[in-house]
């Protein structure tokens, strides 16, 4: 049975997943390093909203930052967990990623 502290980690994350603004942001960043701008420009959404969405997922541990300079820069977490949401969302959108997850 697994531990209560868990369950709630991978409840959290899939609350992130649920909301479809917050996975296209993951995908997104499960493809590339992004600025808060570019995340806005990309998705058609307000700074400060794409900023609340990657607080949440960061919260969660879905994604890291790193400044460059003035910017944050966003990108997909470098956990085995990641990876394989990284995997499943390709699977599900049917998106074939030319990056680290499909090692064949």
């Amino acid at each position: 049975m697994p531990q209560t502290e868990d369950c709630r980690r991978v409840a959290d994350v899939f609350a992130q997943l649920g909301d479809g603004t917050r996975l296209k942001i993951l995908w997104l960043l499960c493809h590339s390093e992004q600025c808060v701008t570019n995340i806005a420009a990309l998705t058609g959404m307000s700074g400060p909203a794409v900023a609340h969405h990657l607080k949440l997922l960061k919260g969660s541990g879905l994604i890291v930052s790193r400044r460059d300079g003035r910017e944050m820069l966003y990108r997909l977490g470098d956990t085995e967990e990641c990876r394989e949401i990284h995997r499943s969302i390709d699977a599900l959108f049917h998106v074939r990623c030319p990056g680290f997850c499909h090692k064949d």
